[in-house]
């Protein structure tokens, strides 16, 4: 199954090209990323020696109060700058005084969503390293109607995604789809429990408002300290952090298998029909004055 990218491709490929030749252009690029999330390339006060990048998140003030501001500090240091009105975030780049390694400055930038994601997964992970209890649920609403529970106890980090299915079939490739996390466990040992549910919450959330319905389903992921210790848990954020997004991108990419191999079907059944349809013999006659016709059986 393919996997998606954790960085931003786009953002990555224009901030190279602008920094590997230190163009004074003018930049005004608008680009969108999964989870309502958008990105602003531009000059700031049309001043084309320099460049910024701004991110808007819906959801950023929620990731704040898991240190989301601390964790950008520490990735970006002195490019983080004063929101640009309307976002959340803004990075600032000076075109004159760019460093060497300006490439890994750019990949990093790309990952400027998945470091605010990264935020409340390491804050719960340390929770758990801590072995503390004396806190909370995390609750972030990523999206309209669907929401992420980080929880840690003493010996693992539960993490509930709720995902909304808008048709009763997504539902149906999804509990297959899942269904081959649980099998695939049986393989790799080292994996995290993962459990599924349909209409209702887990008990994790019994007791709290989170939603119930027939179009609605929560993923749970059962994370140990072989999952969060310093050496893990990189990956692990890589990897959890885009679930809902690899699980939807998948149900659409199982449906349109499945609706070109119908297709397919239909025209070998369609091919078989017109060769068992029957060609009228025709047989050539002629009338007692000795005109010719046709006569078809």
């Amino acid at each position: 199954m393919i996997l998606l990218e954790i960085n931003n491709r786009y953002i990555e490929k224009t901030l190279s090209g602008i920094f590997k030749n230190a163009k004074f252009e003018r930049v005004d690029i608008t680009v969108a990323d999964f989870d309502g999330v958008l990105f602003h390339i531009s000059n700031p006060n049309e001043d084309k020696s320099k460049v910024r990048v701004s991110m808007s998140m819906n959801f950023y003030k929620q990731l704040q109060s898991h240190g989301a501001d601390e964790l950008l500090k520490r990735e970006y240091g002195s490019y983080l700058t004063d929101p640009e009105p309307g976002f959340n975030i803004t990075l600032l780049f000076d075109l004159e005084n760019l460093p060497a390694d300006h490439e890994e400055l750019v990949k990093k930038v790309g990952l400027l969503k998945r470091n605010c994601f990264a935020s409340v997964f390491e804050k719960y992970f340390n929770f758990l390293d801590e072995e503390s209890t004396n806190h909370e649920r995390a609750v972030i609403n990523y999206r309209d109607d669907e929401t992420l529970y980080v929880d840690a106890q003493k010996d693992r980090v539960t993490v509930i995604f709720s995902t909304l299915f808008k048709e009763y079939d997504d539902m149906v490739i999804s509990k297959i789809f899942m269904q081959e996390f649980k099998e695939s466990r049986r393989t790799a040992q080292q994996a995290p429990q993962v459990l599924f549910s349909h209409k209702d919450p887990p008990s994790e959330l019994s007791g709290t408002d989170a939603k119930t319905g027939d179009n609605i389903g929560y993923i749970t992921f059962v994370l140990e300290r072989r999952h969060t210790n310093a050496q893990a848990r990189d990956n692990t954020i890589n990897l959890i952090h885009t679930l809902r997004n690899y699980l939807h991108y998948h149900i659409k990419c199982s449906k349109a298998y499945i609706h070109s191999h119908m297709r397919a079907k239909t025209v070998d059944f369609i091919k078989i029909l017109n060769r068992a349809k029957q060609t009228p013999k025709t047989a050539e006659k002629k009338t007692i004055t000795g005109k010719t016709f046709i006569q078809r059986s």
